[in-house]
């Protein structure tokens, strides 16, 4: 069993800086790929970014090289910097672990997080 909980979310300028953290329990959470996904009102949850056991990471297109995932194996914590950020990214992000395979998807990850809103205003 592995609980999720992030924090840093706010209300931001555009252009602005947020660092997202994802503290996760368990002794297992080494093993687990960890991703970030995001969901706007309306819209559909959508995958923004994962960070593999081993440490490598991939973004998704619309936050590439803006936003950067990254963990700490040895605090049990991921994170999301996030630079430049627009209105779009408006959302409620939310952490989740899970396998790693099809990494984009929502029902690949076992676990999620409550969520923490990121407004950006223009």
């Amino acid at each position: 069993q592995v609980q999720l909980v992030e924090s840093g979310g706010g209300l931001v300028q555009a252009g602005g800086s947020l660092r997202l953290s994802c503290a996760a329990s368990g002794r297992t959470f080494s093993s687990y790929a960890m991703g970030w996904f995001r969901q706007a009102p309306g819209k559909e949850r959508e995958f923004v970014a994962v960070t593999w056991s081993g440490g490598s990471t991939y973004c998704a297109d619309s936050v590439k090289g803006r936003f950067t995932a990254s963990r700490d194996n040895a605090k049990n914590t991921v994170y999301l910097q996030m630079n430049s950020l627009k209105p779009e990214d408006t959302a409620v992000y939310y952490c989740a672990a899970g396998s790693g395979l099809f990494y984009s998807r929502i029902h690949a990850y076992d676990y999620w997080g409550q969520g923490t809103q990121v407004t950006v205003s223009s």
